[in-house]
């Protein structure tokens, strides 16, 4: 379960980032997402 918010919070970073040009919160949500991974680990390694 936690690795799906983890991974919702990465996407939501991207667009962020992409989408808005908002470069401050798509690093904040993409750095949300990788803490809140399972044991904070990486999500990509899960």
């Amino acid at each position: 379960m936690l690795w799906i918010i983890a991974v919702v919070l990465v996407v939501a970073g991207i667009y962020v980032i992409l989408a808005r040009r908002d470069l401050l919160w798509g690093i904040v949500l993409i750095v949300l997402g990788f803490l809140v991974g399972p044991g904070g680990v990486s999500i990509f390694n899960v």
